[in-house]
């Protein structure tokens, strides 16, 4: 559960966007009740009240920086 908190704070600080591991940021989504759903490298997201669709791809073991701001939003 400290991962789960200490990567939701990094995410919703913004200070570190390129530095996001991206199975820390699948752990988060999955701990704010998304479902995931995986098509090759394509990571997606959804969630019953939440109107849009998060696709994420991995680059190396890091997370895209525009991707950790769409998930912020």
């Amino acid at each position: 559960m400290v991962a789960f908190e200490k990567t939701l704070a990094e995410v919703l600080r913004g200070t570190a966007d390129a530095n996001i591991r991206f199975s820390d940021l699948r752990r988060v989504l999955e701990g704010l009740g998304f479902d995931e759903r995986t098509r090759g490298s394509h990571h997606i997201f959804t969630r019953v009240g939440v109107a849009e669709i998060l696709n994420l791809q991995p680059k190396a073991s890091k997370a895209k920086a525009y991707q950790v701001k769409q998930v912020r939003r």
